[in-house]
């Protein structure tokens, strides 16, 4: 059986994962010269060599997530959320600590660390997609469509917070754009919102006034106010981001030519825009930014051309939770928010996002290989 020939769906989105993988294995190899030598061995290959093999398995993860049929995702969902839920709490309360956070839970025996908010993320938009398709005939209705969907939110989004407060809100934000779209009640929607409004307020009294509840607390309201104030000490990531990108003018200074590198802090993840700007100049970051816009173009155009409401839930929810994400790393990485510490879909290092990042696109090319088989009037077939 040809490999390749079994590659179905938006063949634009493949063309785009295949590119975004590619600069992300340039970018790395030329960032990371500073984490080998902190980790003691000096030795980049070795780290290259283990993101390459992550980047493949988040390509065969999603060759075979595209495979199977998108209506089944609607029972893994159930399964999915309700398996996150007590991992974030078990993270939360056992979770790897780093920075006032736990985002990490390690595996018993395996000594393999996973973010669980990568799992909760893509969890939750295939429960949203399920329950928004389910409940079509009474959507209108609060107690039998609006609470049923908007509880899971609530839940996932709060277990999420306390440790990383972007992603809650980055995940929130996406889980009303597919209420709205799935017909929920406009003055529910708004309600919606003044939750989200006294949510924060509540966090900030329980910040200010027992922070030991809220240990990120601080982190937050710093970063904010460095970033409202132009504190240059308090901004030092961004600020160094600023002159790898002022240096790296229209062209960039080459690949493996970069000298932010050594000053800026995760060029290889967190800052991998302000990286690429560095060493590709203008022309790099406007090739990022339009392949994230072109998939983004995609999927709203597989959400147009699919007639299942959850196929189109589905891959609208899967694609905008990438895609924003993107837009706020690239807005960090040139000063237009605050550092929120969110990775670059399928260019920055890193394990579990690029891993579920790969799942994510896999269901996307799900659907879109749906809606091919059934213009086809053919079988979908899985082997």
């Amino acid at each position: 059986m040809n490999w390749f020939a079994n590659i179905k769906g938006d063949r634009v989105i493949w063309v785009i994962v295949i590119l975004l993988s590619v600069v992300s294995m340039l970018a790395v190899y030329s960032s990371i010269s500073t984490l080998a030598y902190k980790s003691g061995t000096g030795n980049q290959m070795s780290i290259l060599i283990k993101h390459g093999i992550t980047v493949f398995l988040g390509l065969v993860i999603m060759y075979y997530v595209h495979k199977l049929k998108f209506t089944y995702y609607s029972r893994i969902a159930q399964i999915a959320f309700w398996l996150s839920i007590p991992l974030l709490v078990l993270t939360l309360i056992i979770g790897t600590n780093l920075n006032d956070a736990s985002r990490w839970l390690v595996v018993p025996g395996l000594g393999i660390s996973f973010q669980t908010s990568d799992l909760a993320k893509v969890a939750l938009i295939m429960y949203v997609a399920r329950m928004l398709s389910k409940k079509q005939n009474q959507i209108k209705d609060f107690k039998s469509a609006f609470l049923p969907i908007i509880l899971p939110i609530i839940i996932i989004c709060t277990l999420i917070l306390p440790a990383n407060f972007s992603t809650a809100a980055l995940l929130f934000a996406v889980c009303f754009i597919l209420m709205y779209v799935g017909r929920v009640n406009l003055k529910y929607l708004g309600a919606m919102i003044g939750i989200g409004i006294i949510g924060i307020l509540l966090i900030i009294l329980v910040g200010k006034y027992a922070p030991d509840l809220v240990p990120r607390f601080g982190t937050w309201v710093s970063r904010i106010e460095n970033f409202s104030s132009g504190n240059s000490e308090g901004n030092y990531q961004a600020n160094q981001a600023k002159i790898a990108i002022a240096t790296g003018g229209i062209t960039g200074k080459g690949p493996g030519n970069s000298t932010q590198r050594n000053f800026l802090p995760h060029p290889y993840s967190d800052f991998v825009y302000a990286f690429i700007i560095e060493e590709y100049g203008i022309f790099g970051a406007f090739g990022i930014l339009s392949l994230y816009m072109l998939l983004l173009f995609r999927t709203i155009k597989i959400v147009t051309k699919s007639e299942n409401t959850f196929g189109g839930l589905l891959a609208l929810g899967c694609g905008l939770l990438l895609v924003l994400q993107a837009f706020i790393n690239m807005a960090v990485s040139v000063g237009l928010f605050p550092v929120t510490g969110q990775p670059l879909p399928l260019v920055s290092k890193g394990g579990t996002s690029i891993l579920f990042t790969g799942i994510a696109i896999g269901i996307i090319l799900s659907v879109s290989r749906s809606i091919e088989e059934d213009k086809k009037g053919g079988k979908f077939e899985t082997a």
